[in-house]
């Protein structure tokens, strides 16, 4: 189809022209940002957390009773907990993947850094490897004799002492990668200061920070073999199947409750609800850029529509002179279809070019990543077929318009 009968239409009407122009150029800019975001929020959504999440239920106390052995009344617990039907693990811990809450470390490879290379996420707990359900990819577990107790080790690092400490440790694979490129961190020591140092003794997959906030550290962790004691911070993690967490959930809060009734049990929810209630401002974020895109669109779709309306009410008389001079309906339909893949075309264009510039901006201000190219023929496709679609009722009746208009009085 010759074009030129249709730029020389669209230029004695520009302003409307770049009015539409103006319209899918902010449509393909801001859409392409928004769906490259939504994306980045859904991947973080789905971030591996290494553990058993369908199995896992977590107690958290808050402890009114003092002046008693935390330790033995710890010990205690586990024991209770144990013949709880259903409960196959149980473990005292620290903190738990997407916590929130993280206790941290910063790691060296030699004691005489002065800084250290990486601020890792530090979980302590007996038991706790097995509980969580992480796999091991190199190395051993953690025994019993690793294990010493939580406030004997601070002691011990109070009085200069080395016995009392911990000596061994388990990493994981993106921690050992980042303290040790290119190396096997398997024998080689960390150091949490310049006197303590641990050895590696196993690799985990994966185990994800309780505060997960950037992909590139988010399984930067370790395991310390501490045995902790019943404390307001620390919580108790129990690993049962499935489809027995909410009654095992409820029948280990109630033996805590009945076996000791000064404390209070301030939490009990699912691994699946802690998760959950972590991404929940994520996925409230992608729902509403979500929301943006289909508004912006519809918008756009409407804008096209109402203009090309406006366009055939406007052409009819030379709709009806084409017709009577041999046109057909469907050189009508392409005459239209056409005129609007012109408009979106220059509008994609230079939405393209906007749509490159805001995500500059994103990266200075929010450090977001680049958008990848592909979001951009990705979104100039869309936009076509959107462009197409919208046009598509009003080149219909266009078609439709009768040779006989031709000679009826303007």
């Amino acid at each position: 189809m010759d074009i030129g009968p249709i730029v020389s239409t669209l230029r004695r009407h520009r302003t409307t022209a770049w009015l539409l122009v103006l319209e899918i150029a902010l449509t393909c800019a801001i859409v392409c940002n928004a769906v490259f975001l939504i994306g980045q929020r859904l991947e973080r959504v789905n971030m591996p957390s290494g553990v058993a999440e369908h199995e896992l239920v977590q107690i958290q106390l808050g402890d009114l009773a003092a002046g008693e052995d935390r330790y033995a009344r710890a010990q205690e617990d586990v024991a209770l907990l144990h013949q709880v039907p259903g409960v196959e693990s149980v473990a005292i811990t620290n903190q738990v993947p997407f916590g929130g809450s993280s206790s941290n470390s910063g790691l060296r490879t030699d004691p005489a850094q002065r800084q250290p290379i990486v601020v890792a996420s530090t979980y302590f707990g007996e038991n706790l490897p097995q509980t969580l359900g992480t796999r091991l990819v190199a190395g051993r577990e953690l025994v019993p004799e690793d294990y010493v107790n939580a406030d004997a080790a601070v002691e011990a690092l109070n009085e200069g002492r080395s016995k009392g400490l911990p000596t061994v440790t388990v990493v994981t694979r993106e921690l050992g990668a980042r303290l040790w490129p290119g190396q096997d961190p398997l024998g080689r020591t960390v150091y949490l200061t310049d006197t303590v140092g641990l050895r590696v003794v196993g690799v985990l997959d994966t185990l994800v920070r309780p505060n997960a906030y950037r992909d590139a550290t988010a399984q930067y962790a370790m395991i310390v073999p501490l045995i902790m004691g019943t404390d307001k911070d620390e919580s108790y993690l129990l690993r049962t199947r499935p489809q027995d967490r909410q009654r095992v959930l409820a029948a280990a809060a109630a033996a805590l409750r009945k076996f000791d009734p000064q404390r209070v049990v301030t939490h009990t929810r699912t691994f699946d609800e802690i998760r959950r209630e972590f991404f929940r401002s994520d996925r409230e974020m992608a729902g509403t850029l979500l929301g943006v895109c289909i508004a912006l669109l519809t918008v756009t779709a409407l804008g096209i529509v109402g203009l090309a309306s406006f366009w055939v009410s406007q052409r009819r008389r030379t709709i009806g002179v084409r017709r009577a001079l041999g046109a057909t309906r469907g050189d009508i339909l392409r005459y239209f279809q056409t005129e609007n893949f012109l408009l979106a075309t220059a509008g994609i264009v230079l939405g393209m070019a906007l749509a490159y510039g805001l995500n500059l901006f994103l990266m200075m201000h929010y450090e977001l990543p680049r958008l990848p190219f592909g979001y951009l023929p990705a979104g100039a496709l869309a936009l076509w077929l959107l462009g197409q679609l919208a046009v598509l009722g009003p080149a219909l009746r266009a078609a439709e318009v009768p040779p006989v208009v031709a000679t009826r009085s303007a």
